[in-house]
């Protein structure tokens, strides 16, 4: 039997379900439990290592999915109900959205530390650059989502909103590219020694990158990938339609959207940055140090204009 009729089989099989399949109980139940254990491990480290902005972006994205993930266990037990249908597809598609913001805060400390004349944003800009693009990203998701949701209420297509939150999706996805290319760029050119902006480092002086920043390194580039793999799936999804194979198909979205995102959500528990990093009181204090040296330096200097103290000859 081709794909094409296995899914047209899957949906004259549950012809009243809006997923064209019904949610396996024990997988909603299993990834249920996976983003509560993870979010509540984000809250506490958050408030061990005082990294506030880590409770609205990574334990945000940990509650949204464990409401997208308990209304597909709605659906399990009752699969022709609509509500619970456009509220896991709603917040499935938004809650990676503060998860990737809090990626994007984390390389800023990291380039901050390693040299900013390396990278072309400084830390504040890849901040407000990609933030800004996240929650707008966020918006259009959530528009397109309620937009959607009417629809099905109203008995009309809602194609339109699906096409709103594609758009959303899309976007998050070109924001993602261009700071996974970003990041790819400052690293190269940091072992290179090339730097966008000011002198190289004088010759012979190693390239030593601190053991825990290197983890960091590691976490948020495997945490990217995931995040990449399941946004590039999400808008192959939602551009086959409301009925196409790749919705209607359970073992896709199980694999491609919520374990990507629970790889994704765990390797920032392992990888904390609040650990690796160090705690609140840690970040940002090397660049402070730093000014503070560099004023000292200047200030120490003679003023070549100042006059000379008159010592009479002996």
């Amino acid at each position: 039997m081709s794909a094409n009729a296995t899914a047209a089989h899957s949906v004259d099989r549950f012809p009243s379900s809006p997923y064209h399949y019904i949610p396996t109980l024990w997988v909603c139940a299993m990834f249920i439990a996976l983003f509560a254990l993870s979010g509540l491990l984000h809250v506490g480290q958050a408030v061990y290592t005082r990294l506030w902005f880590l409770l609205p972006t990574a334990a945000l994205a940990d509650i949204a999915e464990v409401i997208g993930w308990a209304a597909r266990l709605w659906s399990s037990k009752n699969a022709p109900l609509l509500d619970p249908f456009l509220m896991q597809i709603t917040t499935t598609i938004i809650a990676p959205t503060p998860l990737v913001a809090a990626n994007f805060v984390i390389l800023g400390e990291v380039i901050l530390r390693l040299g900013t004349q390396y990278s072309r944003l400084s830390p504040v800009w890849y901040t407000i650059v990609f933030c800004s693009c996240d929650i707008i990203a966020l918006i259009i998701q959530a528009v397109g989502g309620a937009a959607a949701s009417q629809a099905v209420h109203q008995n009309k297509n809602p194609n339109h909103g699906g096409n709103i939150m594609l758009g959303g999706i899309a976007f998050q996805l070109a924001a993602i590219t261009i700071y996974v290319a970003l990041a790819t760029e400052f690293i190269l050119r940091f072992y290179g020694d090339r730097p966008v902006r000011g002198p190289k480092k004088e010759p012979g002086e190693p390239r030593v990158i601190d053991k825990n920043i290197k983890l960091m390194l590691v976490g948020l580039g495997f945490s990217s990938v995931t995040l990449f793999i399941r946004s590039v799936y999400r808008t192959i999804e939602l551009s086959n339609g409301w009925d196409g194979r790749i919705i209607s198909t359970q073992v896709y979205f199980n694999v491609l959207d919520g374990a990507m995102i629970v790889l994704a959500t765990f390797t920032l528990n392992f990888f904390h940055p609040g650990f690796l990093l160090g705690h609140s009181s840690a970040w940002n204090r090397k660049a402070r140090v730093e000014t503070t040296r560099s004023s000292e330096t200047i200030t120490d200097l003679p003023d070549p204009n100042a006059e000379k103290e008159f010592k009479p000859e002996p």
